[in-house]
């Protein structure tokens, strides 16, 4: 590794042609290719094989420096030593501005010979002139009793604070030698146990031979760990090492605030600043934020916290060597390059990309560990997939053949057989209602071999023993609930919940049941990990690794909440893995498309059904009554148009008092909306007034929209991740409910329609370009499905799909388009069981056909025949 640090008063200095540069690199093993270029210029112009730390350069050297390192993120300077100096094409901003020469000069060891000579009559250029001499830094010489430090000069960059240490710290100068004088035995030993690590670190300090032979007794007091297997976990024991200085010996220096211990016939030097770190990590290892300093402490380190417990030692213990247990565990969530793949089939594993596989074996490692996480990419990158791939590994590459006489054995008690292999307990995926249905296709795709149930419904389980046989059952958080002694009853593989946000207060109903599930795994996906506050982390990690998170005390304020908060980062760190789209994006097409696939409630199922029903029998009416082929065809466009609204949101029809009271027979309800004749509700109603349910007192309720549901998930999550949202619908009405919807949310958003005069249009589109407070805009399709720049969102919802493909993707293009510089997410509505999956089932070619029927204005140019239409309105 390779660092630069540039002075503050680089334009000055450039000005000098004497610019001081620090140079940090490690010569431990060998250097990236990148910065070999740049180590032979700093080794020809100091002729050393290693530079020194500090090397003062003109302007034409830096420049060759910043040529040879192009593009490196190696530049810093030295009052912002955390953010490389960031790069603008093949320059360094800020930095090569400032280096171009007035003249020319000669690379240092140049000879002048080969310096061409001007042609006659051109102006004699400056004499070239060698490398000037770096600033000497600061120089220690003394014995233990004594100190004369001679300061690094004054361009040094190390010249103000190397005055300041001194002054600080009652040396006195000695104006005929200009040397800074320490001489008391207890304060010089005292300032080389307190700042020598610094002198030699920031201070790049020479150390002269005389102070090299007079101090060799000197020592530094060693904080020791030792590491012992105990139960599945590990003791760690912590202590302050001064030679055979005993116990009582160190705590009365370190209690007396003396920098060193005598022992042995040498000195050992005690760093207050280590002792520091010694505390803050006994702290953390104990959790008690108020724990003072012991010079000896043991601790319990369970399997959970391995990785935590790593990080600590490590910052206080350079060098740290763990047991080779200790290490497997925690390397790879440290590294994930070390991560061990999980045993996937091939044709599951083809059609991963890079980062999925490292997604999957990063969750089958916690799993084979018994431990738990969250998956937290961002929206769109296949946190389902990933889930699958590990739901795959443990039911169809974890089981194990029985030897000879051994029993079965499990985290959680025992397990069935499979002829004669052990097989796991089955696993559970917890999901909202409205992702069931897309879990069991995704389900089907991806993972054909585990044999699924859904839970859900009118299919339940009878009872734990019904298990049997299964590999993973799916079910939604409110069946959890109300079925939660069926569960109890159950021992779980692995247990992953989606979108987590419904467990994120601990008090609720959702993250109590889930709780008290018992698994081997527990795992939570979600791309809002943290909305409102680290309580949400609390919540999570209690349902994750219970016990693993410690509390912060009744009433704690100030710096002793900051602390808790603080090793509630650094304990969970760990245990999320979080890539977004632009991290991935080399991996990842330009543009991502995804279904949704959303089962309908039993109520808005049963009022879909009575409509269907309805429809067939009026089709078989008009038949028998010797309707023109125009009629019939006429009557099934707007049949089909009624099980699309339904689809989209029951409120859009008006089905008649039999089919809604069927439908409030099955279960949950919402208002009653005015009644809308058969063509595009869009024309008659354009009021979000609409959704609010002002119609006649005496219609029965309206079930809830499966899609609704579904959308809230979607927007609730693009939104958190920062995400701006189009949203394409075919019908005005539904953007009317849409409209209550975000109000009712507070959410600011735009909206287009085609009723609206085109200087209003672009003005809304102006606005939503022009303003990232606005996450959201609602369009029509046909108003807004072509011509439109809106760059400003990334993410696409088509609520009720335009079924021809081209059409569609001319909607998303209005996102996707020049000048979007991220991945685009296009998500498609779909309603399982209904007209909507037939439409996708059918041929490319019979799609094309399909894109003028689904239009209102269009049905009567619709070219499917009778046939056709009849076939799509059948059960």
């Amino acid at each position: 590794m390779l660092r630069l640090f540039l002075p503050p008063n680089l334009a000055a200095a450039a000005l000098r042609d004497a610019i001081a540069v620090r140079v940090e690199m490690e010569t431990a093993g060998s250097l990236p290719e990148e910065v070999v270029p740049a180590l032979a210029l700093l080794q020809r112009w100091c002729a050393t094989p290693v530079p020194p730390k500090f090397i003062q350069l003109t302007r034409f050297q830096l420049r060759e420096l910043v040529k040879a390192l192009q593009g490196q993120p190696v530049f810093f300077r030295v009052d912002a030593p955390v953010a490389a100096i960031e790069w603008s094409n093949d320059n360094l901003i800020g930095v090569s501005e400032l280096l171009v020469a007035t003249d020319p000069l000669v690379a240092v060891g140049a000879s002048l010979a080969d310096a061409r000579a001007p042609a006659r009559g051109a102006p004699t250029p400056r004499k070239a002139r060698a490398l000037d001499p770096p600033a000497a830094p600061m120089s220690v010489d003394g014995t233990e009793h004594y100190l004369a430090l001679t300061l690094p000069a004054r361009e040094h960059p190390t010249y103000g604070a190397a005055l300041e240490l001194v002054k600080a710290h009652g040396f006195i100068l000695e104006p005929s030698n200009r040397k800074w004088w320490l001489r008391d035995r207890h304060k010089t030993l005292n300032f080389l146990a307190a700042h020598g690590a610094q002198l030699r670190g920031m201070f790049g300090a020479d150390y002269t031979a005389n102070f090299e032979k007079n101090t060799a007794h000197l020592r530094v007091a060693e904080i020791a760990a030792e590491v012992g297997e105990s139960g599945g976990g590990f003791n760690v024991a912590l202590a302050v090492r001064a030679g055979s200085a005993d116990d009582t010996q160190v705590r009365t220096a370190i209690a007396s605030s003396r920098g060193y211990i005598e022992a042995e016939g040498k000195i050992f030097l005690i760093d207050q600043a280590r002792l520091g770190r010694l505390a803050e990590a006994q702290r953390a290892l104990t959790g008690q934020s108020s724990a003072g300093l012991a010079t000896r402490s043991s601790h319990r380190i369970s399997a959970v916290r391995i990785n935590e417990a790593q990080e600590i030692l490590a910052e206080l213990i350079p060098g740290f060597q763990p047991p080779d247990a200790w290490r497997v565990r925690s390397e790879a969530l440290r590294n994930l390059s070390a991560l061990t793949p999980a045993p996937l089939p091939a044709t599951l594993d083809r059609q991963l990309r890079p980062y999925q596989r490292v997604g999957v074996a990063w969750l089958w490692h916690l799993w084979r560990h018994e431990l738990g996480g969250i998956l937290a990419d961002e929206m769109g990158l296949g946190k389902t997939l990933q889930a699958l791939g590990l739901l795959n590994a443990i039911h169809g590459g974890a089981a194990t053949p029985l030897a000879a006489g051994q029993t079965l054995d499990s985290p959680h008690g025992t397990s069935p057989t499979r002829g004669g292999v052990r097989a796991l307990p089955v696993s559970l995926v917890v999901a909202p209602a409205s992702l069931l249905e897309n879990w069991r296709r995704e389900a089907v795709r991806f993972a054909p071999d585990l044999r699924v149930f859904v839970h859900h419904g009118e299919q339940r389980l009878a009872g734990p023993d019904a298990t049997t046989g299964l590999d993973l059952l799916i079910t939604s958080y409110g069946t959890l609930a109300r079925d939660r002694e069926l569960f109890a009853g159950l021992e779980f593989a692995c247990v992953i919940a989606d979108e987590a946000q419904h467990i994120k207060n601990r008090r609720s109903q959702n993250a109590t049941v889930l709780r008290a599930l018992r698994a081997r795994g527990r795992f939570l996906l979600t791309g809002t990990p943290l909305e409102n506050s680290l309580d949400d982390l609390r919540s999570l990690f209690e349902f994750l690794l219970p016990g693993y998170i410690d509390r912060a005390p009744e009433g704690a304020r100030g710096e002793e909440r900051a602390w808790f908060n603080e090793r509630l980062r650094a304990r969970t760190a760990p245990y999320i893995l979080r890539r977004t789209k632009q991290a991935v994006a080399p991996e990842l097409p330009a543009k991502l498309e995804q279904i949704i696939w959303c089962e309908l409630a039993p109520a808005q199922a049963a009022l879909y059904r009575a409509t269907q029903e309805k429809t067939e029998r009026e089709l078989v009416d008009l038949a028998a009554q010797g309707a023109s082929e125009g009629k019939l065809r006429f009557a099934a466009l707007t049949q089909l148009l009624r099980l699309r609204q339904i689809c989209c949101d029951p409120r859009l029809v008006e089905s008649g008092r039999a089919a809604a009271d069927a439908a409030s027979e099955a279960g949950s309800v919402i208002p009653h909306a005015p009644a809308l004749d058969g063509t595009d509700p869009g024309q008659k109603v354009n009021d979000p007034t609409f959704a609010q349910g002002h119609g006649e007192r005496d219609h029965p309720p309206y079930p809830d929209s499966a899609k609704l549901e579904a959308f809230r998930e979607i927007l609730g999550e693009a939104i958190d991740d920062g995400h701006r949202v189009l949203v394409f619908s075919q019908f005005t009405s539904l953007l009317a409910l849409l409209r209550v919807e975000l109000d009712a949310q507070g959410m600011s958003y735009c909206y287009l329609d085609g009723s609206m005069p085109a200087r209003a249009r672009q003005a809304e589109v102006d606005r939503f370009q022009a303003s990232a407070d606005v996450p959201v805009f609602l369009l029509s399709l046909k108003a807004g499905g072509t011509g439109l720049n809106l760059t400003g969102a990334d993410t696409v919802v088509h609520f009720d799909p335009w079924w021809n493909p081209a059409a569609e993707a001319q909607a998303t293009d209005r996102a996707h388009r020049i000048g979007q510089a991220r991945v685009v997410t296009s998500y498609k509505l779909i309603a399982a069981g209904t007209v909507e999956e037939k439409v996708l089932a059918l041929q490319d070619t019979k799609r094309a056909l399909l894109a003028d029927v689904f239009e209102a204005s269009d049905a009567a140019a619709a070219k499917l025949s009778l046939a056709d239409l009849q076939s799509l309105l059948k059960p």
